[in-house]
């Protein structure tokens, strides 16, 4: 029984010791948004499926009605306005969606430099 319990409390510190999601990509939309439904139509669909997906899974908030759990370094003013987010803090936004052709590399250099994701897929000046 010692030994059980001594096991136990050993898997109970491995998994308190992992980390949760290091990051996410919050998407601040709002109803209407035509840039917001196009990002739906290119981009939504495969998101969860890249390596940026899994690295940073997406969160959507609305405009008005942000979470608490969010700190945000600047007010948002315009949507889509995507958030590079580690622990609940903005590290890095992008602004609008400038379609999925530069979308894509923007996203992958935001993740590179503020939370530690290794760009397999792209390169310096395209894809």
């Amino acid at each position: 029984m010692r030994m059980i319990r001594q096991l136990a409390a050993a898997a109970a510190m491995t998994l308190t010791a992992l980390p949760a999601w290091a990051a996410e990509l919050v998407m601040v939309e709002q109803a209407g948004c035509e840039w917001c439904a196009r990002w739906d139509e290119e981009i939504a669909p495969i998101y969860p499926k890249t390596a940026e997906g899994k690295h940073a899974p997406l969160r959507r908030v609305d405009l008005r009605d942000l979470p608490g759990d969010l700190q945000v370094s600047r007010r948002v003013m315009f949507t889509p306005t995507f958030l590079v987010v580690e622990d609940g803090k903005e590290q890095a936004r992008l602004e609008g969606y400038p379609g999925e052709d530069f979308f894509w590399p923007l996203l992958a250099d935001l993740l590179t430099a503020h939370t530690g994701f290794v760009d397999n897929t792209h390169t310096q000046g395209g894809s």
